[in-house]
């Protein structure tokens, strides 16, 4: 990847779409300055003819000379071309590899079936460090499957790719029925019965045909946080999806709207191939990941200081950069709030410092809507690493470190997300950071002079004699409200 600060990007050559994407640099948690796809079917056909679809194959060529003239203008220090299986399947896949490094002079990677999975599978885990259980990456010519435990691609090598793409299964379809493709699907992953040897916490679902299936499913549920990475299902509901979106007639399909209809089309398929998997797998959940094998590509290239980092902490560090009034002192805020919290979890803590690191970046925002916009705009932001409850567990913070309600209809479907005790938690840290930065004023060199102490009945605010800047009329209702928060009676002493 190029080291010298320029853009990176990825042009993605798939059996389905071609697809290319630029990062801004090297970075834990990426952020992406463009990504467009165009929806060229490369392996439409491949199934019976053994060839790339003709009319693909122009289309291809055709979105990766606009590919690489528009990297070329955005200044982007390295670009690689990535080929999938349509390309390496097909018999005229050199010829057509040869033809792109002739005319746009950039040389084309031909991946195979292993690449791919590993790819994959550093996709998931550059978004979620800790993943464990089994990844499945569908795309339009392939499937492959990839175990992961604890975070780390298994080393006995339980990775394999199988002819499952959604095209192939549909052409597949057109000739002998469906019978035909889910005897095709069980005798493929009957090659691979490692994944069926030992009880599996999480299938991790790749690829655009499943992310278009959680939307789907998301937009049934009426599910109150509309982001796709990280939705998650139990392995009951993934089963009623699956039964769901496999029986849809292609004339139900066409009237769904918010998805295009080559998308649709092969959902059927996707579906099929989804319940065959949890049957086989028998995993506790689903977990849908937007990060795929163009993510892994960029995660693998990292340098190894970089790739340890958390994606957490430098994701909010890049989105809070120099929007905060003054100085940021997160680890001060940590420790002034460390008493209230003496048994969180590692996920509890990362939250709280994520609140830390972003609770006063909305300084600016009109004083009558601060809240709610802090409140929409930290649900949405493009965090690498959060699940869902995490998103709500921020937004939710941030939104009581400026406001001591939450009558916003949305605020309400997001606290559902998470448990009672969780709901008393995020209170608690949001009116915290309210008022450590009404005792401060957001500058540094004060906050640390004083401290919480939480006790049995009381919650304590020691803070130092003789110091005007510890006014108690300043912050005396703050304490009050955050003491009734934690079930104690405020007080304040004087050292």
């Amino acid at each position: 990847m190029s080291g010298d600060g320029r853009p990176v990007g990825v042009i993605d050559i798939g059996s389905n779409s071609v697809r290319f994407v630029v990062f801004a640099g090297l970075t834990r948690a990426p952020v992406q300055l463009f990504n467009e796809k165009s929806a060229c079917a490369l392996g439409a056909g491949i199934q019976t003819s053994g060839v790339l679809n003709p009319a693909g194959r122009d289309c291809a060529i055709t979105a990766v000379g606009r590919y690489v003239r528009l990297a070329r203008a955005m200044g982007v220090g390295r670009l690689d071309l990535l080929a999938t299986a349509a390309v390496r399947d097909a018999t005229d896949g050199p010829a057509f590899t040869s033809e792109i490094e002739r005319r746009f002079d950039i040389p084309v990677r031909v991946l195979s079936g292993e690449d791919e999975g590993r790819l994959a599978a550093l996709g998931v885990l550059l978004g979620t460090p800790d993943a464990d259980g089994v990844v499945a990456d569908l795309g339009g010519g392939s499937l492959e499957l990839v175990e992961i435990d604890g975070g780390q691609i298994d080393p006995l090598g339980r990775l394999r790719s199988f002819p499952l793409g959604v095209l192939r299964l549909d052409d597949l379809e057109r000739v002998g029925g469906e019978a035909a493709v889910d005897e095709q699907i069980l005798h493929e992953l009957a090659r691979a019965q490692w994944i069926a040897e030992r009880p599996v916490k999480n299938l991790y679902a790749v690829g655009g045909s499943w992310r278009a299936m959680a939307k789907l499913c998301m937009l049934q549920e009426n599910h109150p946080l509309q982001v796709l990475d990280k939705y998650t299902l139990s392995r009951a509901k993934a089963f009623e999806l699956s039964d769901l979106v496999a029986r849809i007639g292609r004339r139900s399909l066409d009237k769904i709207s918010g998805i295009s209809r080559r998308r649709l089309a092969v959902l059927p398929q996707a579906a099929r191939l989804l319940r065959v998997l949890l049957e086989t797998i028998r995993p506790e959940r689903v977990v849908f990941s937007i990060h795929g094998m163009r993510e892994g590509f960029y995660y693998n290239n990292l340098p190894e200081a970089i790739r340890d980092r958390d994606p957490i902490v430098d994701m909010c560090e890049a989105v809070a950069g120099n929007g905060h009034r003054f100085a940021q002192q997160p680890v001060v805020l940590m420790r002034f709030l460390d008493p209230l919290f003496p048994q969180e979890t590692p996920k509890q803590h990362r939250q709280r410092f994520a609140a830390c690191m972003l609770g006063d970046l909305y300084w600016d925002e009109h004083p009558d809507f601060r809240g709610q916009q802090a409140f929409f705009k930290t649900l949405r932001l493009p965090v690498v690493g959060f699940d869902h409850e995490d998103r709500a567990a921020l937004a939710l913070m941030v939104l009581y470190r400026y406001q001591s309600y939450d009558e916003i209809h949305d605020a309400q479907d997001v606290l559902a997300l998470l448990a009672p005790e969780d709901r008393v938690r995020v209170q608690a840290v949001g009116c915290g950071l309210r008022l450590a930065h009404v005792i401060s004023g957001g500058a540094p060199g004060i906050l640390g002079n004083c401290r919480l102490i939480l006790e049995s009945r009381r919650l304590v605010l020691r803070i130092p004699a003789n110091d005007p800047a510890f006014d108690v009329g300043a912050f005396e209702k703050r304490l009050d409200r955050l003491a009734r928060i934690l079930s104690r009676e405020p007080a304040v002493e004087w050292v």
